[in-house]
């Protein structure tokens, strides 16, 4: 009976770590993303919805592990020499598992400042539109002005 929960949680690190492949991979995509001029809002959001939903697997991957480990662990311990080469399995997907971990703690730092940066564009973008905004507005305002202006201006006379 352990040996069939031991390799349920071979497999369930196997799944975490391809589960955090897809993560790496939508990492690398969301920085092309956010390298594009026109990117769109939406295709931004969907990025990050698909990569929350995979968040939520590692979640629920490692709570089922936790609790396999707990109902195995006084036997993984005491017959440690009977297990080895599911310990060492474990051990080998658990150091990937932690190399892709900090791979993807780099990308999302990286992430994090292009998307500050572009979120400063756009502010500026913006503040610039409303400029251009204020002055085509206040050129109106003088054109509107000038129009009645220039009949009291201009001479009768011939």
């Amino acid at each position: 009976m352990e040996t069939n929960y031991v390799q349920i949680m071979i497999e369930s690190l196997e799944k975490k770590k391809a589960v955090l492949s897809q993560i790496v991979d939508l990492n690398r995509q969301q920085n092309i993303l956010l390298q594009d001029l026109n990117l769109q809002p939406e295709e931004f959001e969907k990025n990050m919805d698909y990569k929350a939903n995979l968040v939520e697997q590692i979640s629920l991957l490692d709570s089922g592990f936790e609790k396999l480990y707990e109902k195995v662990r006084t036997e993984l311990q005491n017959n440690r020499a009977d297990y080895q080469d599911e310990i060492a399995k474990m051990q080998s997907l658990i150091r990937d598992i932690s190399a892709q971990t900090n791979m993807i703690q780099t990308q999302e730092q990286r992430s994090k400042q292009q998307v500050e940066q572009k979120f400063a564009d756009v502010r500026k973008q913006v503040r610039g539109v409303r400029s251009s905004q204020k002055v085509v507005q206040q050129y109106y305002q003088n054109m509107l002005h000038q129009k009645n202006a220039d009949s009291s201006v201009i001479d009768n006379k011939k």
